[in-house]
């Protein structure tokens, strides 16, 4: 995964989600801008629950009148923080399952994926505080399942692509699992020491799936 900051790109708005459209006039988006990266170094610094606006202005110069146009809580902060992380773990994702040309292609791919989300979260401590508050957060919940999901649908694209013949059911089953057990194995390496983290890490990619026999034998079961 390709080292990029977290601030970098732009933060993508769903129905009913608290996070903010990035505005448009360059004042505006600069200020906008400069908040978010104030966060994220908050953020780093005092982790999520030490975190509050005030630190905020305190750091940025900015009235909390202004800053509560652009973000009503630290929730839309950190929303907007955590939908910023995820499209860039997106468009890596996105592009190691290009590489997948064959199902023989699979624990490569799979493994690739693992490392990107690694080295997003060391190179980024911030993506550890983000996904530690979306976790904690009600309000924010739905950002994490819905980056899954995501997640899951490109991962289930790409084995269409290279095994038709196993039903689409079986398949969305398969990337949703596996996307929940990848990003879980590595936020649990992350708060290990390196040297173990790297240890866990190698481990569970010797144990990703080379292949799809596992669901084509259950998918042939449910069929019966």
């Amino acid at each position: 995964m390709p080292e990029r900051k977290i601030r970098a790109g732009k933060a993508t708005q769903a129905t009913g989600r608290r996070t903010p459209l990035v505005p448009t006039q360059e004042r505006s988006r600069e200020r906008f801008d400069r908040i978010l990266a104030a966060a994220s170094e908050i953020l780093t610094e005092k982790g999520s629950d030490a975190f509050r606006m005030s630190d905020i202005v305190e750091r940025t110069g900015i009235a909390f009148g202004s800053l509560y146009q652009y973000f009503p809580d630290k929730s839309a902060v950190i929303g907007t923080l955590a939908e910023r992380c995820n499209a860039i773990g997106r468009d890596c994702v996105a592009r190691d399952l290009a590489e997948m040309k064959k199902l023989s292609d699979l624990h490569a791919a799979l493994s690739r994926i693992t490392d990107g989300y690694e080295q997003m979260f060391r190179e980024h401590p911030v993506a550890h505080h983000i996904w530690q508050a979306t976790q904690a957060d009600r309000s924010l919940q739905k950002i994490d399942e819905d980056d899954v999901a995501f997640l899951a649908g490109l991962l289930g694209d790409a084995l269409k692509r290279v095994a038709p013949g196993v039903p689409a059911t079986a398949l969305a089953s398969f990337s949703q699992l596996t996307m929940v057990l990848i990003a879980a194995a590595v936020r649990h390496a992350i708060i290990l020491p390196p040297s173990e983290g790297r240890r866990s890490l190698a481990l569970f990619k010797q144990l990703l799936p080379r292949d799809l026999a596992a669901v084509e034998q259950i998918a042939g079961k449910s069929r019966r």
